[in-house]
């Protein structure tokens, strides 16, 4: 067998416990390190944002990512670099220019949040990324974990970074049945890691930590506890309670809205609507809507439009978008009209709808229907 063969290689770096004992919580985190960073070095995947990884390009990941996955934030992360590739060009870009370069993401006050963060970053900061934890934690939209990930990852600070991989990986290691969606439970993972984790290596160790989360102690799913290298010293797999763990308080049900959306489509225009500055999709532009599920005729007056006016309303199906405490179950309608778009609404050329205007993931079922 070759010597670097990754089975063998674990096989020789595993922990071995004692007959007559456990390690306590801190001799375990500890002898994670070694396991896991040879196993990163050999496993690490190969992402646009580890190639150069500076302050900036791992803020920005690190909040794409939130909520969103890899292979789905790859395109976004490298075409908003190539718009918006340092602090001072986030902080001036105009805001439907910064959610048309976010549409698609969703969660968008995350990217109202890089600009507020980049603006304070100029002001106080001389436009250079603070390194400081303490001092990431100031910006808006960043919590614990992107401060820590952003510190340990660009600047090499011996901070942890726990997110949900990493509470579910650590978790199972030390069996615990803390629910994970407490802050508690979050805290005394950052208070034990930050003890333990080797600190010249805290980039690596944060990085491997939320790999091994993502890739082999997976969340949905059977995890691949026979690639992990922290399978010697795992509890849940020595106790048979992988199944078991991590433990997580069930979502609070969400509330349903039945609504009705309109495609006005006039020669090359389509009409839109802005949304409120506060609250859901705050500030995006949305295809006019209404709330509950409206028949044909009732139509052009719940919409404002003149049925002289009106040359085709055709149903174009219903639809679902699930947001995190809501579900909007839509019914649609395109209504092709023959005097222009009513001035309640934008008119918006189809061209633009490509280049201008940012209208959220909750209506692409209608939004692709518009040629």
């Amino acid at each position: 067998m070759d010597m670097y063969d990754a089975k063998h290689l674990y096989d020789r770096l595993k922990v071995v416990e004692r007959e007559d004992g456990i390690l306590d919580l801190d001799a375990r985190l500890r002898a994670m390190n070694g396991p896991l960073l040879t196993w990163y070095e050999e496993h690490a995947r190969v992402l646009p944002w580890r190639e150069n990884p500076e302050g900036y390009r791992v803020w920005i990941s690190e909040i794409m990512l939130q909520q969103t996955r890899v292979e789905a934030v790859k395109p976004y992360f490298e075409r908003f670099l190539e718009v918006l590739p340092d602090v001072a060009s986030l902080a001036s870009v105009e805001d439907d220019r910064l959610m048309k370069l976010w549409e698609g993401l969703g969660y968008y006050n995350r990217a109202r949040n890089l600009k507020k963060a980049a603006g304070i970053i100029m002001e106080e900061y001389g436009g250079v990324m603070p390194q400081q934890y303490e001092e990431l934690l100031k910006l808006p939209g960043i919590g614990s974990y992107t401060a820590g990930a952003v510190a340990s990852i660009a600047f090499g600070q011996p901070v942890p970074a726990v997110d949900g991989n990493v509470l579910r990986v650590i978790s199972r290691v030390t069996a615990s049945r803390e629910d994970i969606l407490k802050a508690s439970t979050k805290k005394w993972m950052e208070t034990h890691l930050k003890e333990t984790m080797p600190g010249d290596r805290a980039s690596h160790f944060n990085q491997g930590l939320i790999e091994i989360g993502a890739i082999v102690c997976v969340p949905n799913g059977q995890p691949r506890c026979g690639e992990c290298p922290l399978a010697s010293i795992c509890l849940a797999r020595k106790q048979d309670l992988i199944s078991e763990i991590p433990v997580k308080t069930p979502p609070k049900k969400r509330r349903m809205e039945d609504k009705t959306v309109c495609i006005l489509e006039s020669g090359d225009q389509v009409g839109l609507n802005k949304r409120e500055a506060t609250g859901l999709l705050a500030s995006l532009y949305e295809l006019p809507n209404r709330e509950g599920h409206l028949k044909p005729e009732e139509v052009p007056e719940a919409f404002g439009l003149d049925p002289a006016s009106i040359v085709e309303l055709e149903a174009v199906g219903p639809a679902k978008h699930i947001f995190s405490h809501v579900e909007w179950h839509m019914t649609g309608y395109r209504v092709r009209l023959k005097n222009g778009i009513p001035k309640a609404y934008i008119a918006a050329g189809k061209e633009e709808l490509k280049t201008v205007y940012a209208l959220p993931n909750a209506f692409s079922r209608y939004t692709k229907l518009i040629e």
